[in-house]
């Protein structure tokens, strides 16, 4: 066992793949942003007031996954604070990515994270919510100060906790004498602003820029770039990077995914011990992307998601041992009921239980057609869409989640 790990590291530290494989990681942050000129000059644009000590509106910031927005915003960030300088207002401009559990999962923490960007800590748990609250109007009002705080994935921090909390931030400044806030919000979901409390929505958008997804030559541009300085000369074989971006843009142009691509791509190549990065490494690469996703999915969608997959997986399993018998959306939420029971969740109605199914088809993890039952209206028949190589791992998934 000794010598076959000895080969096996040898062969890693000995490959002549990587030349800086951090270059093509998700927390890269390049020197230039190819194709987002335009997007930047309007982030710019619009906070740049705080230069001179102003309070700019609030922004929402929407796209699609991979189109830019994140590494936008930080760009223009990181600019605005080399010249944060020049007035008698202390400018700070902090980042909480609203989808990491500890950190935005609940109100309290979110508040106890902006507490702390403030240079103060705060107990995990066991304080009032209002004095939490009252804290952090404290230590923000001190001195004349302008805070700008951008929620990555602010979708996330609403859908686990409600839009009670953002309401509450955009009334801040009633309360603040000294000091002022700005929200930035990024979002993945182009519908979640339409879902917001109108008070909410109102205050929150107050400008709003959308990023398009890249297309295939814009994604071609971004992989050349990265790869110059990720592999060793020669090693990228042809056509790889071609077909990193044309499988990327069919994905609705997303950079991040064609990215994860040729680094796994490279990855797996070096593991085979090969010289170069193949065609066939991007088949595999993508192979492993698409269960990875599904199981992050999983795990990450709230309970009640998790509830009507469960259902859907059981019923997929018990109709399987009757060739022929299909499922539709009337029996989802027959079994679902019974998981809640099962779980003392809460029952949800079944309209929404089909708008989950909905949501669920939309990313793949079930195709479902809407069909005519004749008198009886229209359904969904539903069929499951997760491999056959990775539906153990996920049922432990949601048993371990739901506890059942």
């Amino acid at each position: 066992m000794v010598i076959r790990l000895d080969k096996i590291f040898d062969s890693i530290t000995k490959a002549k793949i990587f030349k800086d494989r951090f270059v093509l990681q998700a927390n890269y942050t390049p020197d230039t942003i190819p194709h987002r000129d335009e997007q930047i000059a309007q982030i710019a644009s619009i906070i740049a007031p705080a230069l001179r000590g102003e309070r700019p509106s609030n922004l929402f910031v929407y796209g699609k996954t991979g189109t830019g927005k994140t590494l936008s915003v930080q760009y223009v960030r990181q600019e605005m604070l080399k010249r944060a300088n020049n007035t008698d207002t202390e400018l700070k401009i902090e980042y909480i990515n609203c989808k990491l559990r500890k950190v935005a999962d609940t109100e309290y923490r979110i508040l106890a994270e902006m507490i702390k960007k403030l240079g103060k800590d705060v107990p995990a748990t066991g304080l009032p919510t209002d004095y939490l609250y009252n804290n952090f109007i404290d230590l923000l009002d001190e001195k004349r100060r302008l805070l700008i705080l951008i929620l990555d994935e602010i979708d996330q921090a609403v859908k686990k906790i409600s839009d009670n909390f953002l309401y509450n931030l955009t009334r801040l400044n009633s309360e603040l004498t000294k000091a002022q806030i700005s929200l930035i919000g990024i979002s993945n979901d182009l519908r979640f602003i339409d879902n917001l409390d109108p008070r909410v929505r109102s205050s929150l958008s107050e400008e709003e820029i959308v990023f398009p997804p890249y297309n295939a030559l814009q994604l071609k541009d971004i992989l050349e770039d990265r790869a110059k300085k990720a592999f060793q000369p020669g090693v990228v074989g042809d056509g790889v990077i071609a077909k990193c971006a044309a499988l990327a843009a069919r994905e609705h142009g997303d950079a991040r995914r064609a990215l994860d691509l040729l680094r796994i791509a490279g990855e797996i190549a070096e593991r085979e011990g090969s010289s170069k990065i193949l065609l066939k490494h991007i088949d595999m690469a993508n192979d492993k992307i698409e269960r990875d996703k599904i199981l992050a999915v999983i795990e990450t969608e709230p309970k009640q998601f998790q509830l009507v997959l469960l259902a859907i997986i059981m019923l997929t399993e018990d109709k399987g041992k009757k060739e022929g018998d299909k499922i539709f959306t009337g029996d989802v939420y027959e079994v679902y009921q019974e998981l809640c029971i099962k779980t003392r969740s809460e029952i949800l109605t079944q309209r929404r239980v089909s708008d989950i199914i909905a949501e669920f088809d939309m990313l793949g993890i079930i195709n479902a057609k809407v069909v005519s039952k004749g008198r009886y209206g229209r359904t969904r028949e539903i069929k499951l869409a997760i491999p056959n190589n990775i539906l153990e791992k996920a049922k432990q998934i949601l048993h371990d989640s739901l506890g059942v």
